[in-house]
């Protein structure tokens, strides 16, 4: 793993908004615009390191399917903030019916700097983004920059075939809606699910699109409508679960909700199983299974225990994005236990490279490893300001 500069390609913003990604700078609190996906630098990776790599992310997969197990068998439901009866009897459900519900990918952020085994960070199998950039630009990118050349990216041929192996659990009668929150002021949500209907429809499924604030509740059928007011039987979403079973809606949303019994009447993809992998405590229930494995961090919910006077410890909401209210504690500081609901995790430094600091997004699309995005932070939290950085197997 190395990281290399080069000089960007003449009009690769113009470039890479043609394929996609529409949202290539990024405002700063500033005002300035500076590069969101930054290809002014890239990283080289061995096949040797893909390979191993690979082998980890799919270890690391079917330990939080053991996990979630783990969770629903024992009644855990509530380490993980999931105290409402409802939710936990949709989540517990939907975990027992999941060979019947589609589930389609997550992405892993692992610290990794070419040397030692990689560590798990968190696991996003909900809502993760950064997907068409690490699917699309980037391979492009790969062509014209390193003709001949490989790169770990079968993300496009993973997902459309995903798709095509899963449409016989989607619902008849009507488009496989996609969804998106008009919230999104950047378009990252937006293409994001643009570009997966677009893998559906080249595996043979009718999609349709919509935005969330744009889904109807038809009050004398019971039942999710769009704005011409037909039935929604299935939808993607790119909308948290956390949102959907909390926001005003939600006592419709549990009511209709298909877990594949064929008794509800819309079917989300992702399935709410998928709230026992997007929740920080995961990796507190996967350092008490499997204590002192390689890729993992010792992580707590109760306290940073140990870790306060250790090595320091990161403080990380059980739900939230970018870095949100992820606060970082260094070796001997004094513990301290925040009000909201936390996972404590050793702190690990992100690996810096030319002062920067890079997180690998490794991308799982249903139980196999299948791609991968790089990150570059400023600081220690990967927020809202990361830089997105191309790579190849060379």
């Amino acid at each position: 793993m190395e990281r290399r500069t080069m000089d960007p390609r003449p009009g690769w913003q113009q470039t890479v908004e043609d394929q996609g990604l529409i949202y290539p700078l990024t405002r700063y609190p500033d005002d300035t615009l500076r590069p969101y996906w930054d290809e002014s630098a890239y990283y080289v990776f061995s096949l040797p390191e893909v390979e191993a790599l690979e082998e980890v992310v799919e270890e690391l997969h079917a330990m939080c399917l053991a996990a979630a197990a783990h969770i629903v068998e024992h009644d855990r439901l509530g380490d993980l903030g999931i105290t409402d009866p409802r939710v936990a009897s949709a989540v517990t459900e939907a975990w027992h019916r999941r060979a019947e519900l589609p589930s389609l990918y997550g992405r892993f952020d692992l610290r990794h700097d070419g040397t030692g085994p990689a560590k798990m960070l968190e696991y996003n199998a909900d809502t993760p983004t950064s997907l068409v950039e690490a699917a699309s630009p980037q391979w492009f990118w790969m062509e014209e920059r390193f003709p001949g050349a490989d790169q770990w990216n079968s993300l496009h041929e993973r997902l459309v075939d995903a798709w095509r192996k899963q449409a016989a659990l989607l619902p008849p009668g009507g488009p496989l809606y996609f969804a998106h929150s008009a919230a999104d002021e950047l378009g990252e949500d937006l293409m994001t699910v643009a570009y997966l209907r677009e893998t559906a429809e080249q595996a043979g499924l009718a999609t349709a699109s919509i935005s969330m604030e744009d889904i109807g509740w038809d009050r004398l059928s019971r039942r999710f409508v769009d704005k011409k007011l037909r039935f929604m039987r299935s939808c993607f979403k790119l909308y948290p679960w956390e949102w959907l079973t909390t926001d005003r809606f939600a006592p419709h949303v549990l009511e209709t909700l298909d877990n594949g019994g064929g008794t509800g009447s819309t079917l989300w993809i992702e399935p709410a199983w998928k709230m026992l992998l997007s929740n920080k405590a995961l990796l507190a229930i996967l350092w008490e299974l499997y204590p002192g494995h390689p890729n993992l961090l010792p992580s707590y919910l109760d306290g940073p225990r140990e870790l306060a006077s250790a090595r320091g410890y990161v403080a990380k909401p059980l739900l939230g994005r970018e870095g949100a209210g992820v606060t970082v504690h260094g070796p001997g500081s004094a513990p301290v236990l925040r009000e909201e609901r936390c996972c404590y995790q050793e702190l690990a430094p992100l690996p810096e490279f030319d002062g920067n600091r890079v997180v690998l997004g490794a991308w799982v699309v249903e139980d196999e490893a299948a791609g991968l995005g790089i990150r570059e932070s400023s600081g220690l939290i990967t927020d809202e300001y990361a830089r997105f950085i191309p790579h190849v197997i060379l």
